[in-house]
């Protein structure tokens, strides 16, 4: 108990790093073959070895083919710094001020090319983050310099030979993430390793290291003092990993405070409850992204922050407002507060037009519902009122009115919104008739 204690409190102290050893695994022992990888990292490979440069594919691709997943994109790492990697690809550009990388285009995909990052002194602020670190070395020191060991594996596809220096090999096998070096110290560099532990370990159903997760609680604040742009590109990877549900629910699972960003708050707050349309909307992203269909980041951020457009919006119509200005009063608070969390202004702009096309299914007769199907994100805005009225925000039998409208012919539109029109005049006769008043009966002894 005591040293379960003094580990949460003294984190760093407590940690031991694993001494790092070089191994060279053999093709026998790890079944990856050069015909794995896509055609333009192995083109860029070839050509650095060519070149006389050493050359690997390292990373995320190594481990997700060790796992069996296909790749989304290939890192390649070598000991040719950016200029020179920059001369040997005419299609490529340097990129970067933190640490410079190189993206070469290869048809239609780009790969990028770092350089073996060195172990010496690095430019820290006030709070230890690094903020320059165009240091080159050696492969074991760039090693070193990785994250967690699962990453930190550089396979070469001309000898076929995986280099392990930090038992990443074995700690995938075991489906556990580990940190790299002393932890504490590690996060202090990056608080964004935070979350790239919490995606990790969801999306790969790993389970974070003892080491690797008690310092997280105590270091987890300073992802606030993060640039808000790099905190929400972050944030966008965990929720677009295709195991989103997953991610947020290591969260809670590892410490992590609900004040970091108002949109991991949302999120943190929605998994809490399966059945809001935050949990849906995220479950139907998961689905798609894992068939590898297309998704919208712009519906996606206005479901995680519906229910609190939706408090706004209600407020202001329970003070008398009208509910469409009610809800753009709504959505221009929300708005405003948004332009400090790092959302892009294309992505704002489609929450906006989904959230206030959102009232105007409600008008199903004349010509109202004709204009709107023409609407350029009429389609997005039906999904999402149908994610509403899946968990109760919105009327069903209205969600079953539109299902039918927008996949019928022009005819069967014109008569479903003539009935419309003709039910609503109805309903308006009926509340217009009135009931002729009683003759008085006379009283008797009005008469004498």
């Amino acid at each position: 108990m005591l040293k379960k204690w003094l580990h949460k409190v003294l984190p760093g102290k407590s940690a031991k790093p694993r001494r790092a050893q070089k191994q060279v695994i053999p093709f026998s022992e790890h079944r990856i073959g050069a015909d794995m990888l896509s055609f333009a990292a192995e083109k860029v490979v070839r050509r650095l070895h060519n070149q006389g440069f050493e050359a690997y594919v390292v990373g995320g691709a190594v481990r997700d083919l060790l796992l069996g997943i296909e790749p989304k994109d290939f890192d390649i790492a070598t000991n040719a710094t950016p200029e020179q990697v920059r001369k040997i690809f005419r299609r490529s550009r340097i990129i970067g001020r933190r640490f410079q990388i190189v993206h070469v285009m290869v048809g239609p995909e780009t790969i990028e090319v770092t350089t073996f990052r060195g172990g010496g002194k690095v430019q820290q602020n006030e709070h230890g983050r690094i903020m320059k670190d165009n240091v080159y070395g050696s492969m074991a020191e760039d090693a070193m310099r990785r994250d967690f060991t699962c990453n930190a594996l550089y396979y070469d596809p001309i000898t076929q030979h995986i280099i392990d220096f930090h038992h990443g090999l074995a700690d995938i096998q075991a489906r556990q993430l580990v940190m790299i070096g002393n932890t504490a110290e590690r996060y202090q560099e990056d608080p964004v390793r935070i979350l790239r532990a919490v995606r990790l370990s969801g999306k790969l159903g790993f389970e974070v290291e003892y080491e690797t997760a008690a310092p997280i609680t105590a270091y987890a604040g300073r992802l606030k003092l993060e640039p808000v742009a790099r905190l929400f590109d972050e944030i966008m990877k965990l929720l677009f990993s295709g195991h989103a549900v997953q991610c947020l629910a290591q969260l809670d699972k590892l410490g992590i405070p609900d004040n970091i960003h108002p949109i991991l708050t949302a999120l943190q707050h929605a998994v809490a409850d399966s059945d809001n349309i935050v949990s849906l909307a995220l479950r139907n992203t998961d689905e798609r992204l894992r068939a590898d269909k297309s998704v919208s980041v712009g519906f996606v951020l206005a479901a995680a922050m519906w229910p609190r457009l939706n408090e706004i919006w209600q407020h202001n119509t329970a003070q008398g407002i009208r509910p469409v200005p009610a809800l753009t009063q709504a959505i221009n608070e929300l708005l405003d507060a948004e332009k400090g969390w790092g959302v892009p202004q294309r992505f704002s702009a489609t929450m906006r037009e989904i959230w206030q096309l959102q009232p105007q299914f409600e008008n199903i007769k004349g010509a109202r519902p004709h204009r709107l199907i023409a609407q350029q994100r009429f389609r997005a805005a039906y999904d999402f009122m149908l994610l509403r009225a899946e968990t109760g925000n919105a009327d069903k039998v209205l969600a079953r009115w539109w299902t039918t409208f927008q996949s019928a012919d022009d005819e069967t539109r014109l008569q479903m919104t003539a009935a419309a029109q003709n039910n609503h005049n109805n309903g308006e006769a009926k509340r217009k008739r009135r009931r002729k008043p009683r003759k008085k009966k006379e009283n008797p002894q009005d008469a004498v």
